[in-house]
């Protein structure tokens, strides 16, 4: 059970990350600061003034920047190489100690589950920019930040459940790329 409640906080912070990373490493950081849960001595890596100041700070400007249409997908195009990083960073700094062929595995999975997870949001938010009226693009902005703080709490207090639900959600997008090249390829 250990396994999976490690990898089910990895799993969820790096999809987590992946959608927000900013919102991710600030809820970590909070989390460890105040005690909010029980966590593994490692993620105290993450209870630093200046972490978690970044963090929020770049938080506050993304909320704003995701608001607004185009401007987020410019911010998304410039977040395709940050956010896989720090989903990478993430899962290696929660994996704990480890030998540097785990801790490399790790960091590819964590980067991987994030890049996933970033460029379904991106593709996403592209699609809601077509839209003539610009409520979508809030109502999907707010829907990833409350799913971003809800899958960081369920890895957190619940690692198990999280990686149910990362697994899930990596199933479906695949689903969605095979189902999308099948539909491509019949209609060649």
């Amino acid at each position: 059970m250990d396994v999976i409640s490690t990898l089910g906080r990895t799993l969820g912070f790096s999809f987590a990350a992946g959608v927000n990373l900013y919102a991710t490493v600030a809820l970590l950081g909070l989390a460890a600061r105040f005690g909010w849960v029980s966590l593994p001595e490692q993620y105290q890596a993450f209870n630093n003034d200046w972490l978690i100041g970044a963090a929020i700070a770049m938080y506050l400007l993304e909320f704003f920047a995701d608001k607004v249409p185009y401007v987020d997908t410019l911010w998304d195009i410039v977040h395709t190489a940050i956010r896989p990083v720090g989903g990478a960073l993430i899962a290696v700094t929660t994996l704990g100690q480890a030998s540097p062929g785990t801790q490399a595995l790790i960091a590819l999975l964590g980067g991987t589950v994030a890049a996933s997870s970033h460029l379904t949001k991106t593709s996403t938010r592209a699609a809601a920019n077509a839209s003539p009226e610009p409520f979508s693009n809030w109502f999907l902005s707010l829907g990833e930040d409350v799913f971003v703080v809800g899958l960081g709490f369920l890895a957190m207090k619940h690692p198990v459940a999280a990686f149910v639900v990362a697994t899930v959600l990596l199933v479906l997008i695949l689903m969605y790329i095979y189902k999308s090249r099948l539909l491509e390829a019949v209609a060649e």
